[in-house]
Parts: structure tokens; C-alpha cells; sequence
């Protein structure tokens, strides 16, 4: 099973993959405010649930 399809955070290229975009999409939505992010360590993700909800997909 793909780790995307799992994962409840997801790296910006792992997000951009599961919702169909560009990374600088991603980028451009978070550095807005419009795509949330948490801080994991050293890390930036994005909670899954939110960026479907944000795109306007399913879960």
C-alpha cells in the first residue's frame, strides 16, 4: 500500500502527489496560510486530513 494513502502528515511532495499538484503549489498555499503545517522535529508536514478537506477530496 502506498505510505501517502496512510500516512495522517505528509511531506509537501508527498501532499503534492496526493492531491494532483505542483510542489510550488503547495509551497505558495502554505507560505499563504491557506495549507496548515506542523512542526515534527527538523520537519514541516501537513496533516492529511486537512489537505483533503482543503482540496475538496474524500477521504
Amino acid at each position: 500500500m502506498n505510505q501517502t494513502s496512510t500516512s495522517l502528515a505528509l511531506t509537501m511532495k508527498a501532499a503534492a502527489e496526493l492531491v494532483g499538484v505542483d510542489y510550488p503549489t503547495i509551497k505558495l498555499g502554505i507560505d499563504s496560510g491557506t495549507i496548515p503545517t506542523v512542526q515534527l522535529g527538523p520537519r514541516r508536514m501537513i496533516p492529511r486530513a486537512a489537505l483533503l478537506r482543503i482540496f475538496g477530496v474524500e477521504p
